[in-house]
């Protein structure tokens, strides 16, 4: 059976370039698509503020990230999870583009693009002209968001999966 990783981020915004970081990693194993039950997750500290409209987001201010791992720290067992499998994640090419600028500063491979799998671009192809966040897919497919107050990667994961 085939095996692929779900993976989410959040982040301190929107462009890596313009120095914005990797707070929060989360990657759920699936086997023939359905979900093991072997994750991976962790919380990182950017190395730098969080804007407060970041935090509105996903709830993480840089006091809660206090003590936690530097992505370098992280980078190898983050590596050793995800294998050589394919990669899915809704809106990809963001994470993608996150991870490889971390992985980048913490001296490894980037990840290889012909491993993304964007669940985003599947929904736009599928449902052209609708709304296709994860919330809206969730909707669409009767998957319960009430857990849902802020975007946690971990939680976006399982959301994702159940879709």
């Amino acid at each position: 059976m085939k095996r692929s990783i779900l993976f989410d981020t959040e982040t301190t915004g929107l462009d890596p370039a313009t120095g914005d970081r990797v707070i929060e990693i989360a990657a759920l194993e699936l086997i023939g698509d359905l979900p093991t039950g072997n994750t991976f997750h962790v919380l990182v500290d950017p190395e730098r503020d969080i804007p407060e409209e970041a935090t509105r987001v996903h709830g993480f201010t840089l006091a809660d990230l206090e003590g936690k791992p530097k992505f370098a720290d992280v980078a190898d067992e983050f590596l050793a999870f995800i294998g050589t499998d394919e990669l899915i994640a809704h809106n990809a090419r963001f994470d993608f583009g996150f991870l490889n600028a971390e992985l980048k500063r913490a001296g490894r491979k980037p990840l290889d693009l012909a491993r993304m799998v964007d669940t985003l671009d599947m929904a736009r192809e599928r449902f052209p002209g609708m709304p296709n966040s994860l919330d809206a897919l969730c909707r669409r497919f009767g998957v319960d968001l009430s857990a849902r107050t802020t975007h946690n990667a971990l939680l976006d994961c399982k959301l994702l999966a159940d879709v």
